[in-house]
């Protein structure tokens, strides 16, 4: 039956069947042909599936990040990064980076990153002499840290999905985001001395201040988010609802950028967005159920762990096979599909979870980034008017030293659980 249920899948999505209507036809038609479960269990199962208090956090982070698109705030996030690290060489390519990793706080998404930021630093970058591929490749790869750096959305899911903490799973990321950003900015700092880019002069005190006080209001979100979480204020979806909120008051009353007659088109897009997310893993839950009727993870444990019982090994396997699905599929869909397959393994392998949830979500990040369809490339595709091949050949550099920090923060559990062991019991 699982044979059957994967290659009737496949076989959808490869005549172009939306993904969350592939699963829930694959899993229908093998319910009522190969199953003695009753079909009444399906719509049972997709409705419970996203009956989860913790899911409430997915439109709100979404909402947030669609008042500060409608705001006007990524500029402020933009320009302040530019006058702090503009002076370096390849200065607009550390500002792309320092601007993603100041809205990862507060989206949870790769495509609100790119689409937020790709327009107004490809244009900035474009319009000072960098080529357009770099401009765009540099773009893309900083949306990989939305979902890392915390608050993210994948980490909502997994948490829905296995119960893990999500102020633990949040304060992982922060580290391993930062490393990745860091990383980064070294490439682009050899590859901007090598083609001789521009960089811009030194900000003065003046201008440094100028630019943070137009941007210390935004930057002020995460602080009272995770500040609230660690200190046990609110729970992680009410800092959602309190980062929505703050979004919507700032752009309102303060920057006066977005009006009450702006709110029906934010809302409605938010609602879209959510339906999306919130119907791929109402299907996949349906998807699980067979999964588990199956007592697929079993199998699929013994299978990996008849290759090898080294914990080295099997997650070498495991980082393998998450960045091709996460090159091939979309993000959410990958994580939603593999955690009842790999995270009953990693217990059994004696991987802490909130670790082993930080890795599944990196994975999934990078293959936001990674050709052939991460889903961040047909953003900015999209966004810089480039080709595709074009736009994966210039970020295959950008690839490599985030691949190593995944393999650092694999091997090395401390560079997640440092955080949480230290804030959170």
């Amino acid at each position: 039956m699982l044979t059957v249920l994967l290659l009737l899948f496949v076989v959808l999505v490869i005549f172009r069947v939306p993904i969350a209507f592939a699963l829930g036809i694959a899993c229908m038609a093998v319910l009522v042909f190969l199953s003695d479960i009753p079909l009444t269990a399906l719509p049972h199962k997709m409705v419970n599936g996203i009956d989860a208090y913790v899911f409430l956090a997915i439109p709100l982070f979404i909402l947030a990040g669609q008042l500060m698109n409608a705001g006007g705030i990524t500029q402020r996030l933009f320009t302040f990064a530019r006058t702090l690290v503009g002076h370096v060489h390849g200065g607009l390519g550390h500002a792309n980076i320092v601007a993603s990793v100041l809205f990862s706080w507060m989206s949870g998404s790769a495509v609100a990153t790119v689409g937020g930021l790709g327009e107004i630093e490809v244009k900035a970058m474009k319009d000072n002499g960098y080529d357009a591929p770099f401009a765009a490749s540099v773009a893309t790869i900083g949306s990989v840290l939305g979902p890392i750096i915390p608050p993210s959305i994948p980490m909502i899911i997994y948490a829905a999905m296995t119960e893990e903490s999500l102020g633990k799973l949040f304060l992982g990321g922060v580290f391993p985001g930062f490393l990745m950003a860091g990383s980064l900015m070294v490439v682009i700092y050899v590859m901007a001395r090598r083609r001789g880019y521009p960089k811009d002069q030194r900000a003065g005190l003046a201008e440094l201040w100028r630019s943070f006080r137009e941007a210390i209001i935004p930057l002020l979100m995460p602080i009272i988010m995770l500040g609230g979480i660690v200190s046990g204020i609110f729970t992680p979806t009410e800092a959602a609802a309190v980062a929505a909120l703050y979004a919507l008051l700032i752009s309102l009353f303060v920057y006066r950028t977005v009006g009450f007659r702006d709110l029906p088109k934010i809302l409605v897009d938010t609602m879209v967005t959510t339906a999306v997310v919130t119907f791929i893993i109402s299907t996949t839950s349906a998807f699980s159920l067979i999964l588990t009727f199956e007592d697929a993870g079993t199998r699929i444990a013994e299978t990996v762990l008849g290759i090898s019982t080294n914990k080295i090994v099997v997650l070498l396997l495991i980082n393998i096979m998450l960045l091709v699905f996460g090159a091939l599929m979309e993000a959410g869909v990958v994580l939603i599909l593999f955690i009842p397959i790999l995270y009953p393994l990693a217990l059994q392998l004696g991987i802490d979870p909130v670790h082993f949830g930080v890795i599944m979500c990196a994975n999934l990040m990078i293959g936001v980034a990674t050709p052939p369809v991460g889903v961040s490339l047909f953003v900015m595709t999209h966004i810089s008017k480039l080709k595709m091949e074009v736009l994966m050949r210039a970020i295959l550099p950008f690839l490599v030293p985030i691949i190593l920090c995944l393999i650092l923060l694999t091997y090395v559990p401390d560079v997640v659980m440092f955080l949480p062991n230290m804030f959170m019991e």
